[in-house]
């Protein structure tokens, strides 16, 4: 089989068991999608969830985030880990929101990136989910799921999320990291994971790799 049909059979059974494809991270706008992003750096989503509501019924705008301290904002996501580090950001960021973007988020790639607290994978979301950009954010959860599946032999999410873009095609993007994501929490995870109940790597390395989704996928693309 070649590695374009596993990708299709892949790319068949991520969108049969994940149709809808729902934000994990609860937002209202590009502004609370950023600072949800960046509280989720090493930091379960489930937790995240637990904690911005306290801090958005403080300050949902980097207007009201700024009036408050940083020691504030920390005592706030102190749960979330790293609270110093992403307190600092958060408030700084605000404030370049407001001095350089009219407290608007930037629907900029490179500008994003400049942020602080702001790196490229978080940068990658709030322009995939907030604004529709084709992005593929890599985090080293589909960094080790897209190695185990073969798709990459990446040493780095750089390397990885370049191979995937290329595997993948581009309107897809968008929607497959979180089917990627979804799937890795349910049937894939880094610990505990049975390789043989596994849909997807259970079938790594078989001459008819996915044979009931190939089925099914041959019946829809002869439609």
């Amino acid at each position: 089989m070649t590695k374009q049909e596993t990708v299709d059979s892949i790319q068949f059974l991520l969108e049969e068991l994940y149709p809808e494809t729902p934000i994990p991270l609860d937002h209202t706008d590009s502004y609370t999608l950023l600072i949800a992003v960046l509280l989720s750096a090493q930091c379960t989503d489930e937790r995240v969830n637990k904690i911005t509501p306290s801090l958005f019924k403080r300050a949902n705008t980097p207007y009201d985030m700024v009036k408050l301290e940083v020691d504030e904002i920390r005592a706030i996501i102190r749960p979330c880990g790293l609270s110093p580090r992403k307190s600092k950001a958060i408030f700084e960021l605000s404030q370049i929101l407001i001095d350089k973007y009219d407290g608007e988020v930037p629907a900029d790639m490179d500008a994003l990136e400049e942020l602080p607290g702001v790196g490229h994978k978080t940068a990658s979301v709030v322009m995939a989910q907030s604004f529709g950009v084709p992005a593929f954010p890599v985090d080293t959860h589909i960094h080790r799921l897209a190695y185990r599946w073969k798709l990459t032999n990446g040493k780095n999410v750089s390397h990885t999320e370049k191979d995937l873009k290329r595997l993948f095609p581009k309107e897809l993007w968008n929607k497959l990291h979180l089917q990627i994501i979804f799937f890795g929490r349910e049937y894939c995870p880094a610990r505990g994971h049975n390789p043989y109940t596994c849909p997807l790597c259970k079938n790594i390395g078989r001459k008819s790799l996915f044979e009931e989704y190939d089925k099914k996928l041959i019946k829809k693309k002869s439609k």
